[in-house]
């Protein structure tokens, strides 16, 4: 039978170092103020004095205050003053998150349209234009030119200044609702004659919020036990973000994959991995078939290596790479009890007999499964993982991770081998707890072996999104998190780490338990 580890639960609050957000910076991205500005009138100053007009072309007092009441709108059409809005109740942060999820997807779906690349196409096209320009005007500084060189030199200047007239002119963005206001408010002051305030000084960011991110790591771990249904569904509606994030990312170096087959086959991957696992092998395979097709089928030229590459890369890096989670989900319905199921009886006696609540035993066994908690347990060690190598690298890091492997540290430049020793030994010590919780033999050998295994491939996860950004010239994949970046900063580490834990979970841990004397 199944059965759940409550205590294990409640230790989830402890990925508050990874998974912290600030608190002021993830209800900013909830509450949309507006800037209000009252235009001050300064007639005195626009236009001519009072003394020096004639008296019949004179205003009086009360015709001043007519021709105000004439400008100003009714009371009833005047919009109020918004009152300052407090922070967002937790209970209503679900609804905020969905409503800030649905609105980055429409925002990265639109980045990533067609006119998004005709858009950057062009711009390319001009940026080569100019370039050419610029080397055919200064080339006579360094190279004396024959008259029939000369000649051609200054038709090809011609047809240079003809294509950039003949391409259409881009559009100016968009200016948002505060910033007009802002400019707006500026221009009143200038035409006033007096001089702009000193801008506001920047808020500092406040410190993290230790309860928020507490509720944080209790979430997901509510998340990991919640289902299997569940744990699919969210992991699809993140897939879906970071491949848009990466191809929003692709697309802005002038490279323009098979966006929709990239987005729908990595989503397959994770729904297959739950509905048909032993066809989980075939999506990859299936949608690299169906994006040549339609390279070959729709596009009026032949398509470039980096467009199907990268078509390739976005569908197994951000798709079937982490869909392995969602089959580590499913093993081991019928769990064996762990160690700490012992405490659950003397927890719910005492829960029935002091404040008459009585858990029932059908709703604490069926979202759990042994792959759920060694999921909890893994997850747990990468998160300690980054923030062991975060601590002892900036206290004893003296040794660059560029030293050992120049890629590595031209990659990410602050990275020591210090650190990355101090976050395999962090991960390891928590996956040894780890092991013994879930009665795996040998638990102090596995334990650490398999720790050190996680932080090492977290490390390859983190150094592999810093290696895309540095390419693309990019320091965050997206906003979405305020602080934090996109949410491929935010799971680059679990990534490469799901192939090798599903191999754990599937083969090496049974098998080593046949080798352990019952």
């Amino acid at each position: 039978m199944r059965r759940i580890d409550l205590p294990m639960i409640a230790l989830s609050i402890v990925i508050i170092l990874q998974s912290s957000l600030t608190t002021e910076g993830f209800q900013a991205t909830i509450q949309n103020n507006r800037l209000h500005t009252t235009p001050s009138h300064n007639y005195n100053v626009i236009g001519p004095e009072v003394s020096s007009i004639p008296s019949h072309q004179r205003f009086s007092t009360r015709q001043w205050a007519s021709v105000d009441k004439e400008n100003i709108a009714p009371s009833s059409e005047i919009e109020p003053e918004p009152e300052k809005k407090g922070k967002t109740p937790f209970y209503k942060l679900p609804k905020a998150a969905c409503r800030i999820y649905a609105s980055y997807v429409k925002r990265l779906w639109k980045e990533t349209d067609v006119a998004a690349r005709e858009r950057v196409a062009g711009d390319k096209v001009r940026g080569s234009i100019r370039e050419m320009q610029n080397i055919l005007v200064h080339a006579k500084e360094y190279t004396e030119f024959d008259d029939a060189t000369y000649e051609s030199q200054q038709k090809l200047l011609t047809a240079c200044e003809e294509m950039l007239e003949a391409l259409p002119k881009r559009e100016p963005p968009k200016k948002k609702k505060k910033q007009e206001d802002k400019e707006m408010t500026t221009e009143l002051v200038s035409e006033n004659g007096e001089a702009p305030e000193a801008a506001a000084p920047k808020k500092k960011k406040g410190h993290r919020s230790i309860l928020f991110g507490g509720l944080m790591g209790l979430a997901v771990a509510l998340w990991v036990f919640s289902g299997n249904y569940i744990f699919t569904g969210l992991f699809c509606s993140m897939t879906i973000l970071g491949q848009l994030e990466y191809y929003r990312m692709v697309m802005n170096t002038g490279v323009y994959p098979a966006r929709r087959i990239s987005v729908i086959g990595g989503a397959s991957m994770f729904l297959t991995a739950l509905f048909a696992p032993d066809l989980h092998q075939v999506c990859l395979p299936m949608f690299g078939l169906w994006s040549m097709v339609w390279f070959l089928a729709t596009r009026r030229q032949f398509s470039t290596i980096p467009e199907i590459a990268t078509t390739f890369t976005g569908m197994f890096y951000l798709g079937y790479v982490p869909s392995f989670w969602v089959r580590i989900r499913l093993l081991g319905a019928t769990m064996e009890p762990t160690r700490m199921y012992k405490l659950m009886g003397p927890i719910r006696a005492f829960l029935k007999k002091h404040f008459h609540i009585l858990i029932p035993k059908s709703w604490i066994h069926s979202p759990i499964t042994s792959g759920a908690v060694f999921i909890f347990w893994s997850w747990l060690s990468l998160a300690f993982s980054d923030v062991g190598a975060y601590f002892v690298g900036r206290k004893f890091g003296k040794t660059k991770l560029g030293e050992i492997s120049p890629a590595a540290g031209a990659t990410s430049p602050n990275k020591s081998v210090e650190g990355v020793i101090g976050g395999c030994v962090v991960s390891a010590m928590l996956s040894v707890l780890g092991a013994w919780v879930q009665n795996w033999p040998y638990f102090v050998l596995t334990g650490a072996i398999h720790g050190a295994i996680l932080g090492l491939l977290g490390l390859i996860g983190d150094l592999t999104a810093s290696m895309l950004k540095r390419d693309a010239g990019l320091k965050d994949f997206g906003d979405l998190i305020p602080e934090h970046g996109g949410i491929l900063d935010r799971v680059d580490s679990f990534v490469w780490t799901a192939p090798y834990s599903w191999l754990v979970c599937q083969y090496i841990i049974p098998f080593l338990k046949t080798t352990v004397a019952p």
